[in-house]
């Protein structure tokens, strides 16, 4: 049993140590990275999710004599990934060119996006293909890649949430939606 609670000891003091070296070497690496993004915002989230990938390999990373140069690595790294992302987003936008079609936004579009503004992001799909396309449940599974039954699953609770927004507010915004 002491081997096992110098192992919990030696566990508490490797985060203490992780805690430690984020303290002291989270400021100064925003500071370069913000150097290679040109955003703070951007320069914290890559040095953050480099923090994040430290701490699931600690034991190993702990070991090296500067840990921080593998975070900044890694920081970098994610860094200029983001950037080959949006510059590849950007040249495909500008192939697409500037006069992209505006989309169809009628009252009742607004109307249904409202409507499923209050129901779950991961049951809006679901109701938005069976219940406003009028889409076959086999079909709606096939688009989204999911079991019948999840379909099922989330249209039913879809529903549910809906009926009970409805209940809770029979005067409001959703009253004089047609069909859910």
């Amino acid at each position: 049993m002491e081997h096992d609670s110098g192992g919990e000891r030696g566990q508490q003091a490797g985060v203490t140590d992780f805690e430690e070296f984020y303290r002291s070497a989270y400021a100064r690496l925003v500071g370069q990275l913000f150097s290679v993004t040109g955003s703070l915002e951007q320069a914290e989230d890559v040095v953050q999710e480099a923090f994040v990938r430290a701490l699931d390999r600690w034991p190993r990373i702990q070991a090296y004599d500067v840990p921080e140069l593998w975070v900044r690595r890694v920081a970098i790294n994610l860094a200029v990934s983001e950037i080959r992302r949006l510059r590849r987003r950007a040249a495909a936008l500008l192939r697409l060119g500037a006069q992209r079609p505006l989309p169809h936004l009628t009252p009742q579009t607004v109307e249904v996006a409202e409507m499923l503004r209050h129901v779950p992001v991961n049951q809006r799909p679901v109701l938005l293909l069976h219940d406003v396309l009028d889409l076959p449940i086999e079909q709606v599974a096939e688009q989204l890649g999911l079991p019948v039954s999840t379909v099922r699953g989330r249209l039913a609770r879809a529903r549910a949430n809906l009926a009970r927004r409805l209940a809770a507010d029979p005067e409001g915004a959703l009253s004089h939606h047609g069909r859910p």
